[in-house]
């Protein structure tokens, strides 16, 4: 078992991919010999896996996975975290906004006792508006999800084994790393790190894929908006009454008839649409409790390279493991 494990999704990084390796390389050592790197080629269509099999020649306490085609970040996360064996477990992008210089300082935090370190991003060399777009992100996610989302936080901590272990036994279809592991509860304590330039490329998170996301941890998470949509419900079904309550009573004593069809069309096709849009949330919660109960595999691995041959496995759910409580 190794000491320290670093997990690392990869998409499209084929230009970064060898300097991550060597400041990981050398922040590792600086604190023990006895590592693992972990690279999830997540379906990239660059020479990301050549350097993986390549870099992983070269040094021996790398591995690498590679999946089919694209299951998204988080999935490759999960298959880090099955395959991983450390002590203490690195999750991290690939990206090198969040520096594997700092990786010593979460490591010198956790050993005071702490399941979880966050790396806080106090000053993010983000634009504005991906900043900003962030913080209305998580915020939203917060209010709706039920979880506490912080913005300056993103995937970069370090965890105990115990933490990992209890990840595993996480079966949810909709994979958010951040709420699963915001749902668990470990204790946790935090540092600040110094956030960098995005070496090369650009963040393949668009609007449509952010909104998706969104969607599915708030759906996974919470059943808010069922609530709201029952107050939504209730709210036009009182006002509709007190409507009504004046229509009569304004009739009857001032002999007035409110006339207009328009309004009354307005009025059916208000809360016809209110109908159908309460329907179609039921759907996706419907829909989302159907892909639950298929189980598919969160990921499929292509190929694996550095691991021993008790550790390759097909099986593509989370390793059955003694849960710590």
């Amino acid at each position: 078992m190794a000491e320290i494990s670093v997990v690392i999704p990869v998409y499209q990084a084929e230009n970064i991919l060898q300097v991550l390796h060597d400041r990981l390389k050398k922040s590792l050592e600086s604190i023990t010999e006895d590592y693992e790197i972990i690279f999830i080629d997540d379906g990239s269509k660059d020479k990301s896996w050549d350097l993986i099999e390549d870099i992983s020649k070269s040094n021996q306490r790398v591995r690498g996975i590679r999946f089919c085609r694209n299951f998204g970040q988080h999935c490759a996360i999960t298959a880090g975290l099955d395959r991983c064996d450390g002590n203490y477990v690195v999750v991290m992008d690939c990206d090198l906004q969040d520096p594997p210089e700092e990786i010593p300082r979460l490591y010198k935090k956790i050993k005071e006792g702490y399941p979880v370190v966050l790396a806080i991003r106090k000053e993010r060399k983000d634009s504005y508006m991906k900043i900003l777009y962030s913080y209305l992100f998580y915020k939203t996610l917060s209010i709706l999800s039920g979880l506490k989302f912080n913005s300056e936080l993103g995937n970069f901590r370090m965890v105990s084994r115990k933490v990992v272990d209890n990840f595993r036994l996480m079966q949810d279809q909709i994979r958010f790393f951040i709420s699963l592991m915001e749902w668990m509860g470990f204790p946790s304590t935090s540092i600040e790190i110094k956030h960098a330039e995005r070496l090369h490329g650009k963040s393949n998170y668009n609007f449509k894929k952010s909104w998706d996301l969104a969607l599915n941890v708030i759906i996974a998470n919470s059943e808010r908006p069922l609530k709201a949509s029952i107050v939504l419900g209730v709210t036009i079904s009182l006002l509709s009454f007190f409507f009504s309550c004046y229509i009569i009573c304004k009739s009857i004593y001032y002999k007035t008839y409110i006339l207009g069809w328009s309004s009354l069309i307005v009025a059916t096709m208000f809360i016809g649409g209110v109908i159908i849009m309460n329907i179609g949330l039921l759907g996706i919660y419907i829909n989302k409790i159907f892909e639950q109960v298929k189980r598919r595999p969160h990921y499929i691995s292509l190929l694996e390279v550095g691991f021993n041959k008790s550790n390759q496995s097909n099986d593509c759910f989370p390793m059955k493991v003694k849960q710590n409580v």
